[in-house]
Order: structure tokens, then sequence, then C-alpha cells
């Protein structure tokens, strides 16, 4: 089916949709859910592709919490045939009952869209966030107590199990989206969540369409957190330069000085920073959870954080890996460690990587290499069943180097 090429209110928007992929190539993938978001993104970017020239493929992950969900899909795969999308549906089906159902329901949408990029060499997938997604999130963030970083905009492009996501539309209105499929007679699914005052987005939307009226709409908490995503990038450039003079790695530890010459708030977020690279999180550990971190170490000088454990003696700061954290991780000799480890040496299929542990005892050299005895214990070690092969770090190597394949300062780009 030919669409009709955008004119008036809609060549705009598809402009948005131009805009997200000027300098990509290869199929752009779709994520539709069949709610009015994600078929307004799906039609415009099927005008866009039709007039540029490229290839787009629609992809919908039916959870299947509720009834209708089969249907609401099935719909969609219906109008991708009738526009000559190729569309393709991924059923979750290994929810075990534990968890916040939202959270664990979004971490396997991106688990499964990631796996289907895959086989599909989609190397991008475009996802229907629009102006109000990003003020009912700056709300919710809001009450919190966030701080800069919590309230700053969300990113137009992200990534997430190796696939990077684009939010073409996240300038964009829900009304005016609305008004756009009405305006193409193209329909949609309300989902009955989105009236469910249970959830916490839900009670921000209604709270918000009241603020509208005192000049606090999408459109005004967009500006702030906008403003708020250039002052993060700002400190984000400064932390870096700061880390260069300050944070040293030594092995598999990184150092700084408890009272580094640089503002209170660089100091914080390089602490932050050494934490969420050592424990290998996701983000940084919140305001709380540092302010609990530094009282911990000013009584006892040493605490847990993220899997990390943060020691202070003599005014340095030291960071290393919790060895209960790496307990059970294992992997082949030729694969990343820990995600961040490579190990060079005589590979065999019998051999394994995991926390050096209580090998430790089997290095009686472990103390030469000015390494402290936690941090050793949860360093990269070779492995043939319970026999120790080699621990690089440890003084122990039989031949095997291990080193950082992204170290810390690497890790530190700006937004």
């Amino acid at each position: 089916m030919q669409l009709t090429p955008p004119a008036g209110d809609d060549i705009r928007l598809v402009h948005w949709i131009a805009r997200a992929f000027r300098d990509t190539s290869g199929t752009i993938g779709i994520a539709v859910s069949g709610g009015g978001d994600s078929m307004a993104l799906l039609h415009l970017a099927a005008r866009w592709a039709q007039g540029a020239g490229r290839k787009i493929a629609a992809v919908t992950v039916d959870h299947g919490l509720r009834d209708g969900s089969d249907r609401e899909a099935a719909a969609v795969a219906a109008f991708c045939a009738k526009i000559g999308i190729p569309h393709e549906t991924l059923l979750w089906q290994d929810w075990d009952g534990h968890g916040n159902l939202q959270a664990v329901a979004r971490d396997a949408r991106y688990r499964l869209m990631a796996a289907w990029a895959a086989r599909h060499d989609v190397p991008r997938i475009a996802v229907g966030h629009t102006q109000d997604d990003g003020a009912e999130t700056f709300v919710m963030r809001l009450s919190r107590k966030a701080g800069i970083d919590g309230l700053a905009a969300m990113d137009t492009t992200f990534e997430r199990n190796g696939v990077t996501y684009v939010r073409p539309l996240w300038m964009t209105s829900r009304a005016a989206l609305r008004a756009y499929l009405d305006r193409n007679a193209v329909a949609w699914v309300d989902d009955p969540s989105n009236h469910d005052v249970d959830f916490e987005r839900v009670r921000v939307r209604n709270a918000l369409a009241a603020l509208d009226g005192l000049g606090l709409g999408a459109e005004a908490l967009q500006h702030s957190s906008i403003v708020m995503r250039q002052a993060r990038d700002a400190l984000e450039y400064y932390t870096a330069q700061e880390a260069a003079r300050h944070v040293v790695a030594q092995g598999a530890d990184l150092t700084m000085p408890l009272s580094p010459d640089a503002p209170d708030e660089i100091v914080r977020r390089l602490r932050a920073k050494a934490i969420q690279w050592m424990g290998h999180m996701p983000y940084p550990p919140r305001l709380t959870s540092m302010n609990h971190l530094m009282e911990g170490l000013s009584l006892e000088g040493a605490h847990t954080l993220g899997g990390a454990i943060v020691t202070l003696k003599d005014g340095i700061l030291r960071f290393g890996r919790e060895p209960n954290a790496v307990r059970q991780v294992v992997c082949k000799t030729d694969e990343i460690w820990d995600g961040r480890w490579s190990l060079d040496g005589p590979h065999a299929p019998d051999l394994q990587i995991r926390a050096l542990g209580e090998g430790i005892l089997q290095c009686p050299d472990w103390r030469e290499t000015g390494q402290g005895r936690m941090s050793l214990m949860a360093s990269p070690a070779v492995w043939r069943d319970n026999t120790l092969v080699c621990a690089p770090l440890a003084g122990f190597s039989q031949g095997w180097t291990a080193r950082i394949v992204a170290d810390f300062h690497s890790s530190l780009v700006a937004h």
C-alpha cells in the first residue's frame, strides 16, 4: 500500500523521524505496542521510509499480562501487512511472579527486542516516547528528591543490551500524535492500565492535567529538564577532567585522595563514578547511599556499596571489587570476565575464569603485588575444575596475563 506524502502539519512530524535517522544506515526497527504513540511513530516512519527509500521493520512485545494483548499484537501485525512493513510479535513467557512487575516487564521487553534486532541485523530501534513521557518522568523523579542527573531530560538515544534506541518524538506532545492519527485515519488501542491509578505514572499524568493551568504543563517541564541535562553534561565533562588529575588505577583497584582539590559536587561524582564502574552498575549510587558510605568510612574505615568495597587509609580512598559480588561469575578463558577483564595465555576448553577467592592461599607472593587481600580475592583467576591454574594479579601468573578492556577513565564519556 502506497502512503500519501506528508503535507501540512504532518511534514513537521515526519521531519523528526528523518532527523533522527539521517546519519544511520541499514534497517531501522520500530517498537510498536499498538498504543497511540507507537502507532503514530510507525505510520510516520513508514511515510519517511517510503520517501527516503529506506527499510524499516516493526516489532511488538506481547507481555501476556492481560486479556486482549494477543489481539492487540495481531492488530499491529495486520496494519503492518497492510502498509507493507515486516512485523514480528515477541512473547514474554518467563516471568516467575517476583519483583516489581513493571520493571521486570520493561527489562524483558528490551531483552527480547535486542535478540530480535540481532537476528535481523537491526542496529537501531525507535521508541515512541513523547514530551508528555518526559514531563511525567520529571515529576516522578522530583517526588523522589532527585538531583540534577535524575531531573535531566531523557537522552534522545540510549544503549541497552547492545542495541541503540532512538526517541524521535521526544519533543512532540501526545495530543499532537493523536491528532495526527485522526487526520490519517489510523486506529490505535488505549491500554486500560493507562487509567489505573494504582500506577504512579497514571497518578502523575492526572496531576499534570491540573498543573497545566498553572503553567506547569509538559512543555514547561520539558524546558526545565533540558536545562538540567545541559548542567549534567557540563558536570560530567569536568568530572572527567578531574578524574584524570586525581583518580589512579592500581592493579584492579582505583585510588583517589579523600579531599582532592575540586568542588564538592565533582568530588561526589568522582566517588560515585568509581563505585559505579567498580561495581559494574548501570547507574551511579544515589546521594543517600553515598552519604551512608562516607559515614561508614569515618567510623570503620571500610564500607561496601553496589558490588564495590571502599576503604579509607591515610587520607586515600581505595575502591575495589567486592568478592561476594563476583563469587558466581564464570566464563570461558577467551571471554570477557566480569564485564572488564580479558586474560591471555594457553587457553584450553576445560579451563574457565572465576574469582580467585580462597585460592589466594595458593599464591605465596600476593603481598608483593601491593594489592589488598580482598581486591585480589575478587580478581580473575583461571581454574581447571577446583585446581587453580593461575592468578595473574596475585603474583601467580604461570604464563598468563590479565588486562582491563574498558578502563575507568574511558568510561567517563560525556553524554
